[in-house]
């Protein structure tokens, strides 16, 4: 097993890895809408949140030598479903082609006051 970690990524504010690898494929730990350099979060509109997760989340794989069309599936946690909508449309459009499968689901609060959670499966 092997652990991916990189500095594009925010840093974990907890005891896990960014992501870890066994064989081919690789798991990433849920991204928030954090700002690798500063740790500082992204507030606001869901839409901006959404594009730092994937942001977040592009910087992770890539340090895994993979990117968004190997993705198998992701999982969405969303503070409020009445985003679905914006968020999906920012999803969609950042990864075009690349449809994981995808699960998505309304919790009642995520690390640091984010409105959006997202972790992954990809294949290496």
């Amino acid at each position: 097993m092997k652990t991916i970690s990189t500095p594009a990524a925010p840093a974990a504010i907890g005891p896990y890895a960014q992501a870890k690898v066994l064989g081919n494929l690789l798991f990433t730990a849920g991204q928030i809408p954090l700002v690798p350099e500063t740790m500082e979060m992204v507030t606001g509109p869901i839409e901006g949140q959404t594009e730092r997760v994937i942001q977040n989340l592009t910087a992770v794989l890539t340090e895994a030598g993979t990117d968004w069309s190997r993705v198998l599936k992701t999982t969405v946690f969303l503070t409020d479903l009445a985003d679905f909508a914006a968020f999906n449309a920012v999803y969609e459009r950042l990864l075009g082609s690349a449809k994981p499968a995808r699960s998505t689901v309304q919790v009642a609060a995520l690390p640091k006051g984010a409105k959006i959670e997202i972790e992954l499966i990809a294949a290496i």
